[in-house]
């Protein structure tokens, strides 16, 4: 499995520059209150209470640049957990509402119609969104095939699709939904922001939480 972490450059910078400035600022803060007990006023010392203020800000930043850096550890070790559940998903398919990538096989499609509705229609538009076909199917729903045909069963050429499906009353269009589809899972990486994504056939990425089901190939 290869394991990316391009995508958490921006992310890793700001948190490191957020922790040195939290540490710069403790750093500050000691040396403050330490010259400040050093040159007070003999015959005019620190009030105990105004010093157990100061102290308990001490303790106070202490603690806070201690919390990030066990955070920023828990943080890390929650992404590599991530990436290796995951895995176990390298080479199954994996159901995703989004564009597939079309390279010749046949690409599952789960249609779910709306309740009412007593036929419906499945479209498809490519990469650019433009509508290369509209087929009729039942009412009923279930997994269907597309085997990459557009308007008057025209192969179409490789690339990414995307899927919907109008649900009808009669003549009324009852609603409009997209469709989820299985495409084999390739990679799985961390993204921008730290995010677990998986990548897919043609290059196709999708964040992990937005896999919807798994099934084994073949």
């Amino acid at each position: 499995m290869q394991i990316e972490t391009g995508g958490t450059t921006v992310a890793a910078a700001a948190t490191s520059k957020g922790r040195k400035a939290l540490g710069s600022d403790f750093q500050v803060f000691l040396r403050m209150l330490t010259t400040q007990i050093q040159y007070q006023d003999p015959l005019n010392p620190i009030e105990s209470s105004e010093f157990a203020v100061q102290l308990a800000t001490f303790s106070g930043v202490e603690q806070q640049t201690r919390t990030n850096q066990l955070l920023e550890g828990l943080g890390g070790q929650m992404n590599t957990l991530g990436l290796a559940q995951l895995a176990g998903w390298i080479g199954m398919e994996a159901q995703v509402t989004g564009p597939v990538m079309f390279e010749g096989t046949p690409i599952a499609l789960t249609l779910t119609p709306a309740a009412r509705a007593d036929r419906a229609v499945l479209v498809v538009t490519d990469a650019s969104g433009a509508e290369v076909s509209r087929e009729t199917v039942g009412a009923q729903g279930g997994e269907v095939l597309w085997a990459g045909t557009g308007a008057g069963g025209a192969p179409r050429p490789r690339g990414a699709y995307s899927f919907s499906l109008e649900s009808y009353a009669g003549d009324d269009l009852i609603g409009t939904a997209k469709v989820p589809a299985f495409a084999p899972v390739s990679e799985a990486r961390l993204g921008a922001g730290g995010a677990v994504e998986i990548v897919m056939r043609g290059g196709i990425t999708a964040a992990a939480r937005d896999v919807t089901a798994l099934r084994r190939t073949g």
